[in-house]
């Protein structure tokens, strides 16, 4: 029998990045990109499978292996063209979705070694492209249709899941108004990622095009104050799509928690990243100095927080944890670059108390050690306390990171909208469509907190009801 030859799988190509000891002092975006040759070699490791697993992988069902197949001839304005078939914010997506999880963890390539690093090409395939105009930036296509003024929808919050939505909308000539709480557009994408991560000129480039392609953005508009789910239909809006996140922090709920010098990660987050902190005083938004920084929470948010301190100019900045890291839900790579910028890791701990001097400012934290026991509903192992076996950790600003949930405004004002015991609004999984008939709802407050990309995929859900309704 004839042996058949098997490919040669090539290594990863790895992405450079700033050096951990020159990125810590600095807001720039820590990975630097691939070149061309980069491009081309990482694209040429994918076998272009008959029936490709990543795709399954995409919650927003990028076509994968045929812009893959595009990149690896040197054909990247084509392999623009057919991730925007289905992605609105590739040049987001590329890099702060966790593909390692998804697309990436579908890779059949991840059985014999490293998987192809296609969040990294969808990055550079998005960072090359050139747009001649804002029709061929938001759809790929040279011109986009009129919008028809007498279809209007409008989406509240203008967050992943709200972009999408009405980029998706605008495409196809639907006239889309996005009324934001905020004094910018871009919701989480940019108050709470920062620009070392996902720089704020990559975010405004996306919605530039949307603006310039019809969608029109109402800024300071408050869902639930300023307008209503009801005045919005009452103005003649054939479809709402609500997309306002889940923005209201979760605390610890320990005693000292009201001292001066404990913060959400909400908080500081949008101090530092929608106020621009970072450049103070050229931006006359402060934020509160700390030395020795305590974080709370091992997801991303944490990740950013933590690393965002140690810009800020922190002595120390640790991130307690009450597992180990292998339980840690940040992304790989989030973790891997905290590690190499100096992040002390407090594992196996838990907070008992916060402590502070006569003035009520803080000056501790003091830990409860840890050990795990039993996995528990999660098959994660449970953490269990270490009877007397408690420390002070020195701390002067304490970042909680430990998730959000809904915010009551919007659904308060909105009483005839399902919710669930969560308080995060009930959706018809198929549609995206809520209790109320035209009304649709996605990411974080139907979800509760997750990823970009899967707010995305729900926007894009429920834009393609909307479309197939209006059109």
């Amino acid at each position: 029998m004839e042996n058949k030859t098997q490919k040669t799988i090539a290594p990863r190509t790895e992405m450079p990045c700033q050096p951990a000891n020159v990125r810590r002092h600095n807001f720039d975006e820590v990975a630097i990109g691939y070149t061309e040759e980069m491009a081309l070699a990482e694209a040429k490791r994918c076998l272009q499978c008959k029936k490709p697993l990543c795709m399954r992988g995409c919650p927003v069902e990028v076509p994968i292996k045929e812009f893959i197949g595009f990149a690896a001839q040197g054909k990247f304005d084509d392999a623009y063209r057919s991730i925007r078939t289905a992605n609105s914010l590739p040049a987001v997506c590329g890099r702060v979705c966790p593909q390692e999880h998804q697309c990436e963890g579908k890779c059949v390539l991840t059985a014999k070694g490293q998987p192809v690093a296609i969040g990294r090409l969808e990055r550079f395939v998005a960072d090359r492209f050139i747009a001649k105009s804002a029709c061929e930036q938001l759809t790929g296509e040279a011109a986009c249709p009129r919008s028809d003024t007498t279809l209007k929808v409008a989406c509240l919050g203008s967050g992943p899941a709200s972009l999408t939505c009405a980029g998706s909308l605008a495409a196809k000539g639907i006239s889309v108004d996005v009324f934001e709480a905020l004094h910018e557009p871009g919701g989480v994408l940019v108050y709470g990622i920062p620009s070392f991560r996902l720089p704020k000129d990559i975010v405004k480039t996306e919605i530039d095009s949307m603006s310039q392609t019809g969608v029109n953005f109402h800024l300071n508009w408050v869902g639930g104050r300023t307008i209503t789910v009801d005045d919005l239909l009452t103005q003649g809006y054939k479809a709402v799509f609500i997309g306002v996140g889940a923005g209201l922090p979760v605390f610890l709920g320990i005693p000292g928690e009201n001292l001066i010098g404990v913060f959400s990660a909400n908080e500081y987050l949008t101090r530092v990243n929608l106020g621009r902190a970072y450049r103070f005083p050229e931006m006359d938004t402060p934020v509160f100095p700390g030395k020795h920084v305590t974080v709370f929470g091992a997801g991303n948010v944490a990740m950013d927080a933590a690393r965002t301190a140690m810009r800020m100019g922190a002595e120390k900045v640790s991130i307690v944890y009450r597992r180990t890291r292998a339980e840690m839900p940040a992304r790989h790579e989030e973790i891997e670059h905290a590690e190499e910028e100096g992040i002390n890791f407090e594992m196996l701990a838990s907070p008992v108390q916060f402590n502070g001097d006569d003035q009520m400012i803080l000056q501790s934290v003091t830990l409860q050690r840890m050990r795990l026991g039993e996995p528990d509903a999660s098959g994660r192992c449970r953490p269990e306390p270490i009877e007397g076996d408690v420390y002070d950790l020195p701390t002067d600003l304490a970042i909680v990171a430990l998730g959000t949930r809904s915010n009551p405004i919007l659904l308060e004002a909105t009483p005839n909208l399902e919710r669930n015991a969560k308080g995060y609004i009930v959706i018809n999984e198929e549609t995206g469509e809520t209790s109320i008939p035209n009304v649709f709802a996605g990411g974080d407050i139907v979800t509760g907190a997750a990823t970009v990309i899967l707010a995305m995929g729900a926007g894009r859900k429920a834009a393609q009801e909307i479309s197939k309704r209006l059109l």
